[in-house]
């Protein structure tokens, strides 16, 4: 097989719109009166992005409320086409590829024959034989040397010999832009027209959550999806590179004009971990190559295990067998606890796999945690938000064997404390004090008829 991957980069890459976060950083000076300053960047997935702009983590995190943009073009796009596509998609892939429809998003996996994630990803079904396949940033590396092997070669490694399926990494043709918060549809709309959210199967209504449509626009073809990564109301753009910088500049003149911001990895990576009840897991921090995503939240939308096989069915299917019931939970803290271990009376429950200070965390929910620090409690006070995985699920069941996560009106919260631990695996220090949040902080709105945010 010839690989298709791309080798290691000898320094991290820039994205296609890197130039116009630069334009970007200057207007925002001017604009709020501040001294210009270089974006904080950091390397992610061998991508040079912008961890915050000119604004906070906090101000960019709490944009969401209101509208956020986000230069997401570290993200590959791989597409796979021909006429034995769905039979090798439906071998490899946990989700149901066959049953797709035309104009359908699916989020999945892809596990390793451990049943471990190697990466997570959306489908969209082009055609009845043409699929673009959206990943992570780095995993379109393959590079024996780093140990990498680019999500392409690993599909294609288990296509047969005489299987008719073409797959092309075509990141270089689209410029991935996200457009998140209620007053997404009203910039989308005053930029592109009424019609590019429509139901592409009845105009008279607006599109469906997990659909994506596909326009043009001043002879360009665009392609925008409602996937909603926040868990808020929102669109994903795919924006043809040669009309990108312009259009990314469009975006974000609308988005100020609105109140917007140009968000960072910062504060994207607040806005997953606070959308709906139990956060959105990020791929190398909750999903790794050495974790089963047995139990996690989204594993019945992104996992059909009545499908006959699918690479790591067999291990999947061998931990519910065995009861297997380990939970990713989303707790809210005093304080950032990364690489901590959560304790409760005692006990080691399991291991924090992200946290990070949030805006979004009302009073009711920071007075809950009874701290002591200033900073915590009161109307501008700040908490931290996070995730983690548990050896055992702390929440009842009912009898349809699903989460007890309210009684009545009120939110079950389980009260918890992280510890630093040594090499030994022995708490140490003085602990941060949480609780396991059972209503999240935020309501997710993704899903919800756009009708909320039409007008």
């Amino acid at each position: 097989m010839v690989k298709q991957g791309f080798d290691f980069p000898s320094q991290p890459r820039q994205t296609a719109v890197s130039e116009v976060e630069e334009w970007y950083q200057h207007l925002l000076a001017e604009r709020m009166h501040r001294e210009y300053e270089p974006i904080r960047r950091s390397n992610f997935g061998e991508y040079n992005m912008a961890v915050n702009y000119l604004t906070s983590v906090l101000e960019e995190a709490a944009a969401i409320n209101n509208l956020s943009i986000f230069n997401i073009d570290h993200m590959a796009q791989l597409e796979f086409s021909g006429s034995d596509v769905v039979l090798l998609l439906d071998r490899v892939l946990p989700a149901n590829v066959n049953e797709m429809k035309i104009g359908q998003c699916k989020y999945t996996l892809l596990l390793n024959q451990l049943g471990c994630v190697v990466d997570d990803l959306i489908v969209m079904r082009m055609s009845e034989q043409r699929f673009i396949l959206v990943i992570n940033a780095g995993h379109d590396i393959t590079d024996e040397s780093h140990n990498k092997v680019a999500d392409i070669d690993f599909i294609l490694s288990y296509k047969l010999e005489d299987e008719d399926v073409i797959a092309r990494d075509i990141s270089d043709q689209l410029v991935k832009i996200d457009i998140q918060g209620p007053l997404s549809y009203k910039l989308i709309t005053s930029l592109y027209g009424d019609h590019v959210l429509k139901n592409r199967s009845n105009p008279d209504k607006n599109m469906r959550y997990f659909t994506f449509n596909e326009f043009e626009f001043e002879a360009e073809n665009y392609i925008i999806s409602r996937t909603g990564y926040t868990s808020r109301w929102g669109w994903e753009l795919y924006i043809p590179v040669a009309a990108a910088p312009e259009q990314f500049k469009r975006i974000i003149l609308a988005a100020l004009d609105l109140g917007g911001l140009l968000v960072g990895l910062g504060g994207r990576d607040e806005n997953r971990i606070s959308a709906g009840n139990f956060g959105l897991p990020l791929n190398g921090s909750e999903y790794t190559p050495d974790t089963t995503p047995t139990n996690c939240p989204l594993f019945a939308a992104a996992i059909d295990m009545n499908k006959e096989s699918f690479v790591g069915k067999d291990i999947l299917a061998q931990e519910i067998k065995a009861g297997i019931d380990k939970r990713l939970v989303l707790f809210i803290s005093e304080g950032i606890v990364t690489d901590r271990g959560i304790y409760k009376d005692g006990v080691r429950l399991g291991y924090v796999t992200s946290s990070i200070n949030s805006p979004n965390v009302s009073q009711e929910k920071r007075e809950y945690l009874g701290s002591q620090r200033k900073s915590v409690s009161g109307e501008h006070g700040t908490a931290a938000i996070g995730l983690g995985w548990l050896q055992h699920n702390p929440f009842a069941i009912d009898a349809d064997g699903k989460d007890i996560l309210m009684y009545g009106d009120k939110a079950v919260r389980i009260r918890v404390e992280f510890y630093r631990e040594d090499e030994n695996g022995v708490p140490k220090g003085k602990p941060v004090i949480g609780y396991i949040s059972g209503d999240g902080v935020n309501v997710a709105t993704a899903p919800k008829a756009l009708k909320n945010i039409e007008k």
